[in-house]
């Protein structure tokens, strides 16, 4: 540990000069009508130097050394531009001509040739969306706005809360990355959502497919990486006040922030406020294991929430080093659906919770969860040298009144120090860094690094599912990408990984009976220390020529075994089942292999991404013969096991652009699982996902005016019945969706306002999404949902 803050006190203090002549760029910026435009924004990734021009269009960048460089010249309302300039010892002066923008391609962009640039960094399946993606797909979570992309669906828990899935693989296998660094809460339990704030995402890119390589156990489905893809100029001033509501739960939201950077410093800081009630689903009642629920209104009892984030940023921002300090705080309390939690759904008192559609009763959840990250980069030559550091503090409280089972005394003891609604605590800290090293030499583009994690988790509670943990990880990595010729790459990787967890003992805090005739505190689970090592590697080929984009690639990855797959022993409330772990399991091994195939022109995008993945002993829930009658009230046994998996699927996604104006889209999905040995041999794997396709058609109207940017669209979703199941799972049957959306930008000057209107469900359909955590009992999606938002910026 010393020696990682001797050398990140040592990257924060270098001053570096770099040696080399440079020169300056100036020139001006005019639309196609040659107006000069004001306030463009002038940037070289590379360097991180940017400006802006002044109110003629002119701008001026200094310090530019020889060389080739790529300025990315970007305003509201034009089309973003990628120009290639060479600096050869002398000062250049270019003229740049601007185009109004009309979209193509939906959202899932971020700005041409910086978008396709990203995609061809990896030879797996990528996709790179943008916060005016997320602002047209709004939902109640950042999942539930990302599900429009191919591939991607979520796990749902409520209104305001979901969990994503890469192919159907979700929880521990789908890694949540902000900013380079591992984004850790309590992603173990089914209904723990993301504590992100999708107002403040600026880039998200979705990493289809295995890739431990970069990120390490956990990633082995794949990972969403929410990145900042950018800076703002010098000496510039920005900022955004947005707003939402949904009418399905009276769901209100607003977001402002800002920021400001002078020369090389930059502040930054963001608010954001969600209130929201009871969801409406369209039905008047459920089936909760074989008891009818009414519902008031059609309302489900007690699923209202409200949600604080608060977020600040600065830093120092030079030609060769940058060092920006983020800080975060996620704060949310939501209740549980009333008639589905706890021991005996039956003892509901719907009238009080019918009372109000806004109140949030127990039981309920809260979360509160602090982030501090660090990122600092320094530039030596052709060596970029990177340091990230992180910690994070998770708290989560599950509050109920008190329901005793097994040999738990009748009467809460009033001697007990623990709260009495207070049914668990989790309390989670850790710790992360990573360091790493990019430079050229000749044909290869190397990258090596080294990353370690802590974590230190308590629990707390009078009720009980996984113990008290300690765990580590450290890896190294090597990663390629190596030039053959100019329209060939071969991209492959290496990396080691070690990780060893320490469970505690965990003693029940009451009594049961014992061997003779005596009553003792039992022990549920005992201490164990285990250690896991594995070697990942990875080699695939990018093809890229005129049209044409050919990307194949062959790779393994690894995860160990969680704390509550290994210890678990307790009742599972949301689920009424009672959990058991299984400290005998080995760390989960996957090898998969992927292939994207697109073919690309100013008509036709087509793109097919197949992929078949293999493990030799994936970890899953089984359901027993047994159910508990001593510590699980009778409920149904579920023990942890392995079991050999083979899976394929893919996803295939077409786009026509007609009259220059109206966009035709068909994305679809396919995901077939099946269990090779165990004791559900020859049945597929739970809340796996059913082949999908989603039709859409948008018009994009031209500029009239102040209004930029104006689209009106529909959406056709077909899901198809899912019969692949594992028992006790029931048959999922097909479902049709309608969706609606339009929007436009309103631009007077600098300033823009961005307005989106959305109609989900618009025939109030009943239907069963099967990778939802309420399917088990029979509860529909949500009903009709009008949705409106109003971005300002300036």
């Amino acid at each position: 540990m010393r020696t990682i803050l001797i050398c990140f006190s040592l990257l924060c203090c270098l001053n570096f000069t770099y040696a080399k002549k440079t020169h300056s760029i100036s020139g001006t910026v005019k639309s196609r009508y040659k107006e000069a435009i004001p306030g463009v924004s002038i940037y070289i990734t590379k360097l991180q130097k940017g400006t802006a021009t002044d109110k003629y269009g002119k701008f001026n960048l200094d310090n530019i050394p020889n060389g080739e460089h790529l300025l990315e010249i970007s305003f509201i309302g034009y089309k973003t531009l990628i120009k290639k300039i060479t600096i050869n010892h002398t000062d250049l002066d270019v003229s740049i001509l601007m185009d109004e923008e009309i979209e193509k391609l939906d959202e899932v962009v971020v700005s041409g040739d910086a978008e396709r640039s990203t995609k061809l960094k990896s030879a797996i399946t990528v996709e790179v969306v943008n916060s005016e993606f997320i602002d047209k797909n709004r939902g109640g979570s950042l999942m539930q706005s990302l599900n429009k992309i191919g591939g991607i669906s979520s796990i749902e828990i409520g209104s305001g809360q979901s969990k994503p899935v890469i192919r159907g693989l979700g929880f521990n296998r789908v890694l949540v990355a902000e900013k380079g660094l591992k984004h850790e809460g309590q992603q173990w339990g089914a209904d723990h959502g993301l504590e992100i704030d999708q107002f403040d995402v600026q880039n998200i890119e979705v990493l289809k497919g295995p890739s431990s390589l970069g990120f390490g156990s956990d990633a082995m489905g794949g990972v969403i990486h929410i990145k900042r893809n950018y800076f703002p100029a010098k000496n510039s001033l920005h900022g955004e006040a947005s707003t939402s509501y949904m009418t399905n739960n009276h769901s209100l939201s607003g977001s402002v922030q800002f920021e400001k950077r002078t020369n090389h410093f930059l502040v930054g800081a963001r608010a954001t406020g969600i209130k929201y009630g009871d969801y409406r689903v369209p039905t008047d009642h459920v089936n909760v294991y074989d008891f009818v629920v009414p519902l008031h209104k059609n309302h489900l009892r007690n699923t209202a929430g409200q949600e604080y984030n608060f977020h600040f940023h600065t830093g120092y921002l030079g030609e060769n080093f940058h060092s920006v300090f983020y800080i975060s705080n996620y704060n949310a309390k939501s209740g549980f659906f009333a008639n589905a939690h706890g021991l005996e759904p039956r003892k509901v008192d719907n009238e009080a919770y019918d009372a109000s559609n806004s109140d949030i009763d127990k039981p309920l959840q809260e979360v509160n969860h602090l982030k501090v990250t660090n990122e600092t980069t320094l530039k030596l030559g052709e060596h970029e040298l990177q340091l990230l550091l992180g910690y994070q503090k998770n708290i989560r409280k599950e509050k109920g009144d008190y329901v005793n089972h097994g040999y738990m005394p009748p009467q809460y003891p009033k001697e007990l120090d623990i709260p009495s609604d207070l049914e668990r605590k989790f309390d989670k800290d850790f710790y992360a860094i990573k360091l790493s090293d990019k430079f050229k030499a000749k044909h290869h583009q190397l990258e090596f690094g080294l990353d370690a994690n802590l974590q230190k988790n308590n629990i707390g509670g009078w009720g009980f599912i996984i113990p008290n943990f300690t765990q580590y990880n450290i890896g190294a990595f090597a990663l390629d990408s190596y030039t053959l010729n100019k329209n060939l790459k071969l991209k492959a990787g290496l990396r080691y990984d070690y990780g060893h967890i320490d469970i505690e003992e965990y003693t029940d805090w009451f009594t049961s009976p014992t061997e003779g005739n005596n009553r003792g505190n039992l022990t549920r689970v005992e201490s164990l220390k285990k250690g896991y090592h594995n070697v990942s590697g990875s080699v695939g080929l990018v093809y890229t020529k005129d049209a044409w984009t050919l990307k194949t690639n062959v790779g393994n990855s690894f995860r160990m075994p969680i704390a509550k797959e290994l210890a678990a022993n307790g009742v599972n409330y949301h689920y009424f089942r009672y959990e058991r772990g299984n400290r005998d399991l080995s760390p989960e091994r996957s090898f998969q292999w992927d292939v994207t195939a697109e073919w690309e022109n100013n008509i036709w995008l087509i793109e097919f991404s197949p992929f078949a993945n293999y493990f030799p002993n994936y970890i899953y829930l089984n359901p027993t013969s047994e159910f508990d009658n001593l510590y699980g009230a009778g409920n149904q046994i579920f023990n942890y096991t392995q079991s050999k998996v083979f899976r394929y699927g893919g996803e295939l996604h077409l786009h026509k652009t007609l009259f220059d104006h109206l966009d035709l889209t068909s994305i679809s999905e396919y995901v077939k699982s099946r269990q090779l040995s165990g004791e559900k041999k020859d049945y597929g794997l739970p809340f796996s996902p059913p082949f999908s396709t989603n039709l859409s058609a948008k018009y994009n109207f031209n500029s009239f005016n102040c209004f930029k940017k104006s689209y009106f669209s529909v959406d056709f979703r077909y899901t198809a019945k899912q019969t692949d199941i594992v028992p006790p799972e029931k048959v999922t049957d097909s479902y049709q969706l309608i969706n609606l959306g339009m929007g436009t930008n309103l631009r007077f000057g600098r300033y823009k306002a961005q307005v989106n209107l959305q109609v989900k469900n618009l025939f109030d359909t009943k239907y069963y999404n099967h990778t939802n955590f309420y399917r088990l009992i029979d509860l529909p999606e949500q009903g009709r949902n009008f949705l409106a938002s109003v971005k300002f910026t300036f």
